[in-house]
């Protein structure tokens, strides 16, 4: 992999929702905790119209759908489906990445990961499959099963699968707490059934033979994030990670994209990611 889109992101099929407008509406209000009365009082709409509407008295017009889908921050794939529940047009486009008209979005990505360099990032989708990456991700992937690294390359997977890189991350129970938190608190927000299944599978994979052992401890400060450690040939890596996402997308591919950026923790691990970056000149 390098700075380039390693793959586009697919453009799957939108399939016809199964519930009402009304029931769907209903599942996102619970799925954010908020009584009808919570909806109705934000929305600028009467209790008694919104119950209709959820029970399937009432069909909302289209600026109605979209008003309470704002409300309960519905995310724009989501709201296409709220739409076409109503009756109505889709109203967000999802283009691949590859496709000429997301040319400008595409060179940001690309300009954020090579300018991340010698750290590693790596641009993934709503499933947390690779989209595209840097130059400095390579070495840290070395170890993994070739299986895992072919396309898609999906991160949590790579990360967390016996096969993967859970033989040398360092305080494997740490991260995976970390990230199966992080992946709960996504499908709680999206109630995506891949990411429900993705969860499902990463609970169950086995802890790797060296996690039974106390993690590795070098006279440092305590983190003030959850760090990712390392054990490589070269000594031991310990990054901390940020979140890039688009602000206020219209499409439904850049609003499912996000950047993780890994920093360097303390000085070892960059001086370590500067001789890689030396090496490769």
């Amino acid at each position: 992999m390098n700075s380039t889109l390693v793959h586009a992101l697919a453009d799957p099929a939108s399939s016809a929702p199964d519930a009402t407008v009304g029931t769907l509406l209903r599942e996102w209000r619970q799925r954010r905790r908020m009584s009808q009365l919570d909806l109705a009082g934000e929305a600028d709409v009467s209790t008694r119209h919104l119950s209709f509407v959820e029970s399937g008295r009432a069909l909302p017009s289209r600026k109605m759908v979209m008003r309470l889908a704002e409300q309960l921050d519905v995310p724009l794939r989501e709201r296409n489906t709220l739409l076409m529940a109503a009756g109505y047009a889709p109203l967000y486009r999802e283009r691949a990445l590859a496709d000429p008209h997301m040319a400008s979005a595409r060179r940001a990505v690309e300009l954020v990961l090579k300018g991340h360099e010698p750290f590693p990032a790596l641009a993934i989708d709503r499933h947390w499959n690779i989209v595209a990456a840097n130059a400095a991700l390579p070495p840290l992937i070395v170890s993994a099963d070739a299986a895992l690294l072919a396309p898609p390359v999906n991160a949590l997977r790579l990360s967390m699968h016996p096969r993967g890189l859970a033989g040398v991350i360092d305080n494997w129970h740490e991260w995976r707490a970390h990230l199966l938190a992080r992946l709960h608190r996504q499908v709680e927000v999206s109630g995506d059934p891949a990411l429900v299944a993705l969860h499902a599978e990463l609970e169950a994979y086995p802890a790797p033979a060296h996690a039974h052992a106390p993690p590795s401890r070098r006279h440092e400060p305590d983190p003030v994030v959850v760090p990712l450690r390392l054990r490589t040939p070269h000594g031991m890596l310990s990054f901390f990670s940020t979140t890039t996402v688009f602000g206020t997308p219209v499409d439904i591919t850049l609003s499912e994209l996000a950047i993780e950026a890994l920093f360097p923790a303390d000085d070892v691990t960059a001086a370590i990611l500067g001789r890689f970056a030396e090496a490769r000149r």
